[in-house]
């Protein structure tokens, strides 16, 4: 996989290439690239960039003064879109949110964002969403996030609806977790990127601020919202899709949060529509 050296430290990423229009897929904590595995095949015609954040799920650590805060992260995302030349972006989000700030920073990359997709994510003051709030609070504790990923190490813990297990209602693959969580069960230096990410978000009053400057973000905004969704609102998929001037809503049945998991193929759908109407057709499609 390349590995590209931000200001930050490394990040890995995959690229499948191509001289398609560019789709940046992101994460959510502390997974990785693996999330977009199932729609990935179904986006032929598009040259897919999917980093792994350093999120927790990262399998190289930060240096130790590297802003791992949201919108630190989301800069470091626009880094990484400038530093490889992306050009007319679609960025996609799912689960983590804080991509949506780049668009309000001023930092080489964010201008280059044509559209955003934001699907089943955290939103206005829902950082971090729903029962995830406990591993905020847990990573603050000395010691609290190895005590976290220890009891991760148990398949019956890390499968319950009220850990990952809540994040698919089709249920994530084993594998798969134990491949997010890998990284950190064996590093150090992981942990405490983890916990400096987990343990960011400011407060209610802030993130509610911070949404109000995505209002001038004039582009095209595709809003995708999972109707059984625990950790994101459902009237907060409405509600992103009216904050943005150009914002449109799609509800997807059947699934929870992670709309990749669960239901690609209608994502894939969805997703292509949207690019085809805002002028990022396939290459396949053009004549």
């Amino acid at each position: 996989m390349p590995r590209i050296e931000l200001t930050s430290g490394p990040v890995d990423y995959q690229d499948t290439g191509g001289n398609g229009p560019v789709v940046v897929l992101a994460h959510g904590l502390p997974m990785n690239e693996t999330q977009w595995r199932k729609v990935l095949p179904l986006l032929s015609g598009y040259r897919c960039v999917l980093p792994t954040l350093p999120l927790g799920g990262h399998r190289t650590p930060m240096r130790p003064d590297a802003d791992l805060s949201q919108r630190g992260v989301a800069r470091l995302l626009g880094e990484l879109i400038d530093r490889l030349a992306l050009r007319d972006v679609t960025l996609v989000l799912n689960d983590w949110g804080g991509g949506q700030f780049l668009v309000t920073e001023d930092v080489p990359g964010a201008d280059q964002v044509a559209r955003l997709v934001l699907v089943a994510c955290e939103a206005f003051d829902n950082f971090p969403p729903g029962s995830a709030k406990n591993i905020a609070k847990v990573a603050k504790l000395p010691g609290g996030v190895w005590l976290l990923l220890r009891l991760l190490r148990v398949r019956a813990v890390r499968q319950h609806p009220r850990t990952y297990g809540g994040l698919s209602l089709l249920g994530i693959p084993d594998d798969v977790l134990t491949d997010w969580f890998a990284p950190a069960w064996g590093s150090r230096a992981i942990r405490r990127d983890f916990a400096k990410f987990a343990t960011s978000a400011p407060d209610g009053d802030t993130l509610l601020a911070w949404s109000e400057e995505l209002r001038g973000f004039d582009r095209p905004v595709l809003v995708v919202w999972a109707t059984q969704d625990p950790l994101m609102p459902r009237e907060h998929g409405p509600r992103l899709a009216r904050l943005y001037p150009q914002g449109r809503l799609v509800e997807i049945d059947d699934s929870s949060t992670l709309v990749p998991e669960d239901q690609p193929e209608r994502l894939a759908e969805v997703l292509t529509s949207f690019l085809t109407e805002t002028g990022a057709e396939p290459v396949s499609r053009r004549r």
